[in-house]
């Protein structure tokens, strides 16, 4: 039988160059990185690896404590002596890696063209500007662009692709203002917080010194109190004292009184008739003295602090007014308690100069 050259098919160049990209240990397209061996074969890395850990079992197993390892290449059996390093102190061969890069792209390309609806086996390769959408050669010439303005598909996808770069420059701008915005507004934030921290301790510190004067001022208040129940206490006892004594000596009279009117003569009787006298001004002195009404109360102390009170609980930020205000009234309260204190010390000196009754002594 006569052999027809026109039978055979001629070989694609593109699956020509997909032979010369297959990895001889895994029969597929090398997985880059891609690692050229000393006899000038490529490989996948993660090949090369596995045939060099297939080799040396305990390289892995013992790191570092083996200086290194040697295997065969599956292509040419050349005996590959690698150092400490294993497969990553291999070469990388970049030229296989880039051709790889271009094949794919060329295949997607030719994968991922579309096929026009209307039309069957026809590739969309041109854009109708008019409707804004791509289409294909048949529809320009018979179908439902026909009357439209069209352009070719490479100049639009340039034109649009230069419109997106531009677009996303735009937009990348945008976004570094934003992220400069971002960071000014997070600064912002730790300045607040900083200031919010600073602010809480001052606060804390005028608390703290209004807790002090109010101690010292507490402290201040309740030895007045102290003092003059001592000074009140202290002239009552010398008062009970006082008429002790008198007690004591009116009782001595009466018991000498007694004792005079037992006497059996008349004139014993008259001989004592003297000590009648002692007791008529005993019995005139005998009595009993009291004190002021109201002595013993010491309401006097009582301490308004509605004032106050309401002045703290209206305290606020930024009132400086207020703080003015509530000086001027500390100071007149000041010296109304001072003329409290003077009209109490007054009223203790009048009382404490009652004078008692003295009994002679016979």
């Amino acid at each position: 039988m006569d052999y027809q050259p026109n039978i055979i098919r001629e070989s694609n160049p593109m699956e020509n160059l997909e032979k010369q990209l297959i990895c001889p240990i895994c029969l597929e397209m090398f997985t880059k990185p891609v690692v050229i061996l000393p006899c000038q074969h490529n490989l996948c890395r993660k090949c090369a690896n596995d045939v060099f850990q297939a080799a040396n079992p305990y390289w892995t197993s013992r790191g570092t404590n083996i200086s290194g390892g040697r295997f065969r290449c599956p292509s040419c059996r050349h005996e590959v002596i690698l150092d400490r390093h294993g497969v990553y102190g291999l070469q990388r061969n970049l030229l296989v890696e880039n051709i790889i890069d271009i094949y794919k792209q060329e295949s997607t390309r030719k994968c991922d063209q579309p096929m026009c609806e209307e039309h069957v086996d026809e590739r969309i390769n041109i854009y109708c500007v008019t409707c804004q959408v791509p289409t294909c050669s048949m529809c320009k010439v018979f179908g439902a662009h026909k009357d439209c303005e069209v352009s070719p598909l490479e100049n639009v996808y340039q034109n649009q692709k230069t419109e997106l770069r531009e677009s996303i420059g735009t937009l990348v701008s945008s976004n570094d203002r934003v992220q400069a915005i971002i960071s000014q507004l997070e600064e912002t934030c730790r300045f607040i917080t900083e200031n919010s921290q600073l602010q809480k301790q001052r606060l804390t510190e005028k608390f703290d010194l209004l807790y002090a004067i109010l101690e010292e001022k507490k402290s201040e208040l309740l030895q007045k109190i102290s003092e003059e129940q001592e000074e009140k206490t202290n002239y009552v006892r010398g008062l009970i004292l006082q008429y002790k004594e008198q007690l004591e000596g009116s009782a001595k009279l009466v018991e000498k009184a007694i004792n005079s009117m037992d006497e059996p003569g008349v004139a014993s009787f008259l001989l004592v008739r003297r000590k009648f006298k002692y007791i008529t001004d005993a019995c005139k002195q005998a009595q009993v003295q009291q004190i002021e009404p109201g002595f013993e109360s010491m309401d006097h102390f009582a301490l308004s602090t509605e004032h106050a009170e309401a002045i703290l609980r209206n305290v606020d930020f930024g009132e400086d007014e207020d703080e003015e205000f509530e000086e001027e009234e500390d100071e007149e309260d000041n010296e109304g308690e001072k003329a409290e204190d003077g009209q109490a010390d007054g009223t203790v000196n009048n009382q404490a100069g009652l004078v008692t009754a003295q009994i002679p002594a016979e």
